[in-house]
């Protein structure tokens, strides 16, 4: 489509399993378009399950051998074709797909020359690589609740789930989301839910609702009883808009 950002799915096959590769373009399809996919590593092992799915995906091995023991030789040739294909390509963006933190600088310098990054590993993955990318998608958590998904029949609806627990993980995007609706909120202390979702990933690039068991944005704020919802519809459309706004303490 014309006007969707086009990406370069970079992919490192030492460090991410080929269980993951449906997560991967579905998630990069939600951002634009992957013009450019590619993957790196040894293919002169005969172990590697990616060889499975490379043509189904029609993406592009990139042979790498392993000339020292230790050293990651496939880090080295996935960062050097990315520079090539920031100076020499039309791509409004990247995708990086690798838990390892040697990436770091990398996410850093493509986002220093304007161009979009995204990142996506398990959640083992060094906050710092997360914390260098626009947005990171936890590809073990969203293959749990895809799978999860999978199980339910098409017609069940979402289930009501209980407030959520102030785990270590939560605690900060609650002190955020109170911070964002005290310092963005209208006159009346009411904001945009969607507009607050946005304000959340660029604090956060790892926030996404699913890593909390949530397919959308509305049931996991309804599920913080700090904080509390409202659905305005616009005109005869059907069409809601959600706000949120934290909760005043009884005394």
């Amino acid at each position: 489509m014309n006007g969707e950002k086009k990406f370069a799915v970079l992919i490192d096959s030492e460090n991410i399993s080929s269980n993951y590769i449906n997560i991967i373009f579905d998630e990069i399809s939600k951002e634009g378009t992957a013009t450019y996919k590619r993957i790196y590593g040894d293919w002169t092992k005969n172990d590697s399950k990616w060889k499975k799915v490379l043509l189904e995906y029609s993406i592009v091995p990139i042979q790498q051998y392993s000339y020292t023991k230790g050293k990651n030789a496939t880090d080295s040739a996935m960062i050097i074709d990315a520079m090539d294909i920031l100076y020499s390509s039309n791509v409004d963006g990247f995708c990086l797909v690798s838990s390892d933190s040697d990436f770091t600088r990398l996410a850093s310098r493509l986002r220093e020359s304007g161009k979009t990054v995204i990142g996506m590993g398990e959640s083992k993955t060094p906050k710092p690589f997360i914390a260098a990318c626009e947005k990171f998608k936890f590809l073990d958590i969203l293959l749990c609740a895809a799978e999860n998904e999978d199980n339910c029949p098409d017609n069940q609806e979402e289930k009501i789930i209980p407030p959520l627990k102030q785990s270590a993980e939560l605690q900060p995007i609650i002190k955020a989301i109170k911070t964002i609706v005290n310092e963005t909120s209208d006159e009346s202390g009411w904001l945009n839910a969607g507009t607050l979702g946005s304000i959340l990933v660029k604090r956060f690039p790892e926030f996404d609702v699913r890593n909390f068991g949530f397919s959308k944005m509305t049931p996991f704020l309804e599920s913080i009883n700090t904080v509390e919802t409202k659905r305005e519809n616009l005109g005869n459309n059907g069409v809601q808009i959600v706000y949120v706004k934290n909760k005043k303490r009884r005394r």
